[in-house]
């Protein structure tokens, strides 16, 4: 005779009824490493309303009082401004190239079976293993060849060939959860495969594509072992670039170099906290996929 699960139900939360709270212990070690994490940034934005003579006598200190002129010197500079130009180009660029080639790669390898199919994936999540840093000689050996030396195409290529890796691991799952039924009835109706793939493959998988290619724009933006190799010309700096060659050039005013820093950090902090929510989301979908 069968016996039955008897399993306990959680009694409903009353009305006006005050959420417990967790272990203490735990958010006051969140709450710490929030702190280690923001002084730093704190730092360098109070920094950067701060004179040098105020730096020198009290480094850790409040602006006192407040000086909006190493900012002002900054905003109406050329030289932020070019590169702020050259670091959206190439990122809009890398996530452009990651994202179209990224999705294609993807639903071949999610949608059709071919010999080696599984080899060829593999290939690519291998690719995540290998950092920038450690093809950083033979790419500057194959940009120079190829005449892309102190180009920001020099720069973009091998930035989406990097970000192909991530691309893929996160798109084949959203493809390959993508029903059959789904693909047979288009196919019924007259729908080519490319026409699948535009009308119905690229919409569903939206919340992938948006997470990668936020994480490739990131990932471009803060980029700085591969253009400083790359890029010569201060006229083609990017921004990392630019902040470490700033930071050369006016070594002995400290607050100028901070808010030029603070300024760097900002279009990147805006941007990652406008989409958080879509990389979290995206990447929650790969894992069920």
């Amino acid at each position: 005779m069968a016996t039955a699960t008897i399993r306990p139900r959680l009694a409903p939360r009353r009305a006006g009824e005050k959420l417990r709270w967790g272990n203490p212990v735990v958010y006051f070690i969140a709450l710490v490493v929030i702190a280690l994490m923001l002084a730093p940034i704190a730092y360098i934005i109070l920094g950067g309303f701060r004179t040098n003579a105020q730096i020198t006598t009290d480094p850790a200190g409040f602006p006192a009082p407040w000086n909006i002129g190493n900012y002002l010197d900054v905003l109406f500079g050329s030289i932020f401004w070019q590169q702020v130009l050259n670091s959206t180009i190439a990122a809009v660029a890398t996530t452009l190239g990651a994202v179209v080639l990224g999705v294609m790669a993807s639903y071949v390898i999610a949608r059709y079976p071919f010999r080696g199919r599984g080899i060829l994936y593999s290939t690519f999540a291998a690719g995540l293993m290998f950092p920038i840093t450690v093809a950083i000689t033979p790419l500057y050996i194959v940009i120079k060849n190829l005449g892309l030396m102190n180009s920001l195409a020099g720069v973009i290529l091998p930035q989406i060939a990097f970000a192909l890796p991530v691309t893929i691991i996160i798109l084949v799952p959203f493809l390959r959860a993508i029903p059959k039924e789904l693909e047979e009835a288009a196919f019924i109706d007259g729908c080519s495969r490319i026409g699948f793939f535009w009308r119905m493959v690229v919409p569903l998988a939206t919340p992938g594509v948006i997470t990668t290619g936020i994480l490739a724009f990131i990932g471009s933006w803060n980029g700085y072992i591969l253009p400083l190799f790359i890029l010569n010309d201060a006229s083609t700096f990017t921004l990392p670039l630019g902040v470490q060659a700033f930071a050369s050039q006016y070594a002995v005013d400290t607050a100028k170099v901070l808010a030029f820093t603070s300024l760097s950090m900002i279009p990147a902090l805006v941007f990652f906290s406008l989409f958080e929510r879509r990389i979290v989301g995206g990447l929650t979908g790969a894992v069920k996929g």
